[in-house]
């Protein structure tokens, strides 16, 4: 990892992380949106641009944009390794998160972070609509996969995955070693923060759709989706996800036991209680994780 524009002055109030893969046609659009919006705001902020592994001039534009912060990866981890190292090198008391295509309205940035307060520690953009490739795809998954994640959090989840938002630096420190390197980092911030009882708002922006060739995979970012969801709140929660499961089976075991002791003249199936073992045994798994994770948390 490379880092360039040594670090002087005081703290910035706001720091705008920008992930870069092969984004050399529009990164200095960009930037210059960005910048403007955060000038005319009269934030005083810094701007850090993560190229990672670009193969198509990317990073040799952003080392010629003056008044930026880069890092250059040597090779292609995925935007949430890329977010997080920014994250990590981030001086300002707010970090933004944006995408550099030309999708998220940056000019609203600032009123984002003006709606961060005491009350919440994160700001979403809510998009209105989506806009991306493989759009029949995406919609249902990502409908499903957000309802999942409303109810394991038993929190209403307008948008999970935004690329475009603001959060309190110091509350998402610990939750940063979480976050995994492709797309569902964003849903690993969200996750983290509500399953913790940190508020998010959610504000509604204009989606359009994205300059340049889209990196994501419709099947393949879609199961990482579902498996980032399951695996946060089992982190955190695993009583949500675990304890459902064995109650469903217990109350199967239950009707099933009366079943076999009318059908089979008071004798019990052999799967009815290979059933009723798996509920139990799903149960304890549940009660012992939910100990582990409270008494990590206490530590």
């Amino acid at each position: 990892m490379t880092a360039s524009r040594a670090v002087t002055g005081d703290p910035p109030e706001v720091s705008v992380v920008l992930p870069c893969f092969n984004e050399r046609d529009h990164v200095e659009l960009e930037v210059k949106r960005i910048r403007a919006a955060l000038e005319g705001a009269g934030l005083s902020y810094e701007l850090i641009c993560v190229d990672d592994g670009s193969t198509d001039g990317t990073r040799e534009a952003l080392q010629a944009i003056a008044g930026i912060r880069t890092i250059l990866l040597p090779r292609n981890q995925g935007s949430g390794t890329a977010r997080r190292i920014g994250t990590q090198q981030a001086r300002g008391r707010v970090v933004v998160w944006t995408d550099a295509d030309l999708t998220y309205p940056n000019e609203r940035i600032p009123e984002l972070v003006a709606e961060l307060d005491d009350t919440y520690d994160q700001v979403v953009g809510a998009r209105r609509t989506e806009a991306g490739s493989y759009k029949l795809l995406r919609v249902p998954a990502k409908w499903a996969i957000r309802k999942l994640a409303a109810y394991l959090t038993s929190t209403p989840i307008p948008d999970l995955n935004s690329g475009l938002r603001v959060f309190k630096r110091s509350v998402a420190q610990p939750y940063l070693r979480l976050l995994p390197p492709g797309f569902s980092c964003v849903t690993t911030i969200t996750l983290a923060f509500l399953s913790n009882g940190h508020p998010i708002k959610y504000v509604p922006v204009d989606y359009v759709k994205r300059a340049g060739r889209s990196k994501f995979h419709p099947f393949r970012d879609a199961y990482n989706y579902i498996l980032q969801v399951l695996r946060m709140v089992m982190y955190f929660n695993p009583l949500r996800v675990l304890m459902p499961v064995g109650l469903t089976l217990l109350a199967a075991t239950g009707i099933k036991l009366v079943a076999d002791l009318i059908r089979y003249d008071l004798h019990v199936a052999g799967s009815t209680v290979l059933v009723g073992l798996a509920a139990f045994n799903i149960m304890a798994i549940a009660l012992l994780a939910d100990l582990v994770v409270r008494r990590t948390g206490s530590e």
